[in-house]
C-alpha cells in the first residue's frame, strides 16, 4: 500500500547519501536519501498504476524514483507524462523515468520531438534520454526510427546546458554503437559537430568519436 511504502522509504533514509546526491546535482522536492538498489528492491513485483501516481504526488524524490518502476506502461497517458516531464527537477529522476517507464510507453515516439523542442532543461533532456535508453535497451525499436533521430540531434546540438549537452552525445553515442549499419550514419554526423562552428556542437562530436574510436577502432572503419 502506498502507506507502507512511504514508511518503508523513511526507515531507509540515509541522510549522508542525500548530501552525495545534492553534490552531484540531484536536488528534488524531499530527499531521503535511499539508494536505487533498495528502490529496485521495494519496486520488484510490483505493477500498480495509481498507487505510482500517488507516490509521485507526494514530492518525495525517492517515492517519484519507486513510481516511475512501478507504474505501468500500458496505462500511462501522454498528459501523464507531459505532467511528470515538467515537474523535472533533476537529471536523476529524468532519467530514471525515462529509462524504467516512458521509452516503454505506446506515445514515446510522439512525444520526443515535442519535449526535444520545448526550451525547459529537463524536458529536453527526456527526449534525449529516451533516445538514448531507446537506443539501448530497445531491441524492437527499428534502425530506421532511431536513424530518424539524428536530426534532432543535429538541431539540439547547440544547446550549451550541461544536462542537455550530455543527453544529445549519450543518444548520438548509443545509436552509433546500437548496430553497424548506424555506425557509419552516427559518426558521420559526430565528425560534422566536431567540426561545428559551435563549442557545444563540437564538444558532442569529439565526445562521440572519442568513444567510437575507442569501441571501433578509427572512425568510418566498420570492421
Amino acid at each position: 500500500s502506498f502507506d507502507e511504502l512511504m514508511s518503508e522509504l523513511h526507515s531507509l533514509a540515509n541522510p549522508s547519501n542525500v548530501e552525495g546526491q545534492r553534490r552531484f546535482a540531484i536536488c528534488d522536492g524531499e530527499q531521503l536519501g535511499v539508494s536505487l538498489p533498495d528502490l529496485r528492491r521495494m519496486a520488484r513485483g510490483i505493477k500498480d498504476h495509481d498507487l505510482a501516481l500517488r507516490l509521485w504526488a507526494s514530492n518525495v524524490h525517492e517515492a517519484k524514483l519507486l513510481a516511475s518502476m512501478i507504474d505501468d506502461p500500458e496505462q500511462v497517458t501522454t498528459a501523464q507524462m507531459n505532467a511528470w516531464v515538467a515537474d523535472f527537477e533533476s537529471w536523476d529522476i529524468c532519467d530514471q523515468a525515462s529509462d524504467n517507464l516512458f521509452i516503454y510507453t505506446n506515445d514515446i515516439l510522439e512525444l520526443i520531438p515535442i519535449w526535444a523542442a520545448d526550451e525547459r532543461e529537463f524536458v529536453r533532456r527526456a527526449a534525449f534520454t529516451c533516445i538514448a535508453t531507446l537506443a539501448w535497451h530497445s531491441s524492437g525499436t527499428p534502425d530506421e526510427t532511431l536513424a530518424g533521430f539524428f536530426p534532432l540531434i543535429e538541431k539540439y546540438s547547440q544547446d550549451p546546458r550541461n544536462f542537455v549537452r550530455k543527453a544529445v552525445s549519450w543518444a548520438l553515442r548509443n545509436i552509433g554503437k546500437r548496430r553497424a549499419g548506424l555506425r557509419d550514419e552516427a559518426t558521420a554526423l559526430a565528425l560534422s559537430l566536431s567540426q561545428s562552428n559551435s563549442a557545444t556542437a563540437r564538444w558532442i562530436g569529439k565526445d562521440a568519436l572519442k568513444e567510437f574510436e575507442t569501441k571501433f577502432g578509427n572512425p568510418g572503419n566498420s570492421a
